[in-house]
C-alpha cells in the first residue's frame, strides 16, 4: 500500500498536463517528468512484453495535471487489438469503492441508514443468534465474520438466488472479532442499498454517483454495442469473455452486485477520484459531505484487534496492498485493487492518485501482477530520494 503512495507522490509532483472539467484530454504536457515517465512507461512496456500482462491504462495526477498512457493490446485473440485510453475494463472489486460504498455513504448522509445499523434492520430474513449483532460498519470493514465468497456448488443463477445464499451462509466467526475480506460483505451491502432507496443497485449508481459526476462509460451490465470497446478477460469453452463481467457470483446475479460487476475507464474514475479528493465535491456536484468522506477513507479497525487498517469499504493497509517500501509514506493514503487487473490509490493531502486498469486475465489467468505496483512504488521512492 505505502508504495503506492510514494509512486503518486513522486510521480504527481512531475505532471504538467492540464486536466479540462471533461478529462478529454489523454496526452501528457511537453514537460512531464520525463525520466521518471520514461522509467514508468519502461516498467509496463517490459511487463506486456514479458507477457505478465497484455496491456495497461494509467493515468496519474495531482492538482489537476495529469499523465495518462495506453501501454499493450486490449485483444490478443481472436485478433490483436492495441490498448486504448478509453478502453473499458471489467473493474472487478473495484466495484465495492466506486459504486457500492459511496452508494451506501450517500444513504447514510440521506438519514436512510446508520453505519451501526444491524443487518438485519435492513434484511429482515438476515437472522441467527450470531447474525443478530452483524452491523453495516462490520460489513464495510470486512469484519463481519461472514465467509469470502458464495457457494458455487450445486450450480445456481438468479439475483435472488444470489441474496438467498448470501442471508443463509453460515458464519465463519464471530462479528467484529476477526478480519476476513469478503465479496458476501458486499453483496448484502448491494442488497442494503436496493431495500433502502427503492432502486437497483444499477439505478441508484447511476444516478446518485455516476451521472452526477459525468462518469458516462461507468456502469453495471454494458450494452452489447460496448462490447468491442471492453478489454476481455478470461477465455470460456463458449468463447471470450468480452463486455460480461468475470466474476462468477456476480454473472450469475445478472452482472448487479455489490462486489463486482462494474465496467469502467480510466477517464471516468478520474473524475471519481477526484470528488474524494475534492472532499465528496466536483465542480459544483456534491455527491458525499466532507465528514463523511473523512470517515470513510480513515482507519475503521482496531489494530490490536485485527492486525490491518480497514476504512469504509476501501483499504489503508491489509495484506491486500502492496509490500511496503524501506521508507514509511509521508501521509495517509488508501485506496483498493480488482482481480481483473486495476488499482486505484489515493494521497488525499496532496490531491493526488494513481489509477492502474489491465487486463491480466486475457486469454487466461496470470499470476499476481502485485511485484509489478511494487515496482512501480520503487521508482517513485528513487523519484522522492526516499532510499537508493
Amino acid at each position: 500500500m505505502r508504495s503506492q503512495a510514494l509512486l503518486c507522490s513522486a510521480l504527481f509532483s512531475a505532471l504538467t498536463a492540464s486536466v479540462a472539467d471533461t478529462t478529454s484530454a489523454t496526452t501528457p504536457g511537453p514537460v512531464v517528468g520525463i525520466k521518471v515517465r520514461a522509467a514508468i512507461d519502461s516498467l509496463v512496456n517490459n511487463a506486456v512484453k514479458t507477457s505478465k500482462i497484455p496491456g495497461a491504462v494509467i493515468w496519474l495526477e495531482q492538482k489537476g495535471r495529469f499523465y495518462h498512457r495506453a501501454y499493450g493490446k486490449r485483444n490478443i485473440v481472436p485478433a490483436p487489438k492495441l490498448m486504448e485510453n478509453t478502453t473499458i475494463f471489467d473493474a472487478a472489486s473495484l466495484t465495492k469503492v466506486v459504486a457500492t460504498t459511496p452508494c451506501i455513504m450517500v444513504l447514510m448522509d440521506r438519514g436512510k441508514l446508520k453505519l451501526s445499523d444491524p443487518v438485519v434492520k435492513h434484511i429482515p430474513e438476515f437472522t441467527g443468534t450470531e447474525k443478530n449483532g452483524v452491523t453495516i460498519r462490520h460489513l464495510l470493514t470486512h469484519t463481519s465474520g461472514l465467509p469470502p465468497i458464495l457457494p458455487r456448488k450445486p450450480p445456481w443463477s438468479g439475483y435472488a438466488t444470489g441474496i438467498k445464499l448470501a442471508t443463509a451462509i453460515r458464519m465463519s466467526a464471530k462479528s467484529g472479532e476477526k478480519y476476513r475480506y469478503s465479496d458476501v460483505n458486499f453483496i448484502l451491502l448491494g442488497e442494503i442499498v436496493r431495500r433502502s432507496s427503492g432502486k437497483s443497485l444499477k439505478q441508484f449508481a447511476r444516478e446518485a454517483v455516476f451521472k452526477p459526476l459525468g462518469m458516462h462509460n461507468t456502469g453495471f451490465v454494458l450494452k452489447k454495442s460496448a462490447y468491442p470497446h471492453a478489454a476481455p478477460t478470461t477465455r470460456e469453452k463458449d468463447g471470450l469473455v468480452q463486455g460480461v463481467v468475470h466474476d462468477p457470483s456476480a454473472r450469475s446475479m445478472g452482472g448487479i452486485a455489490g462486489h463486482a460487476g462494474l465496467f469502467t475507464t480510466a477517464p471516468d474514475l478520474a473524475r471519481y477520484c477526484r470528488m474524494i479528493t475534492g472532499g465528496g465535491t466536483l465542480g459544483k456536484v456534491r455527491i458525499l459531505s466532507s465528514a463523511t468522506v473523512t470517515l470513510m477513507t480513515s482507519t475503521q479497525t482496531s489494530l490490536s484487534r485485527h492486525k490491518v487498517k480497514r476504512g469504509l469499504g476501501w483499504d489503508i493497509d491489509s495484506p491486500f496492498s502492496n509490500p511496503q517500501p524501506k521508507s514509511p509514506s509521508p501521509n495517509h493514503s488508501f485506496g483498493h485493487t480488482g482481480w481483473t487487473g486495476g488499482s486505484i490509490w489515493i494521497h488525499p493531502s496532496s490531491k493526488s492518485f494513481l489509477i492502474f486498469l489491465s487486463n491480466r486475465n486475457h486469454p487466461y489467468e496470470r499470476r499476481s501482477i502485485r511485484p509489478l505496483r511494487e515496482e512501480l512504488g520503487k521508482i517513485a521512492g528513487k523519484a522522492l530520494g526516499l532510499y537508493d
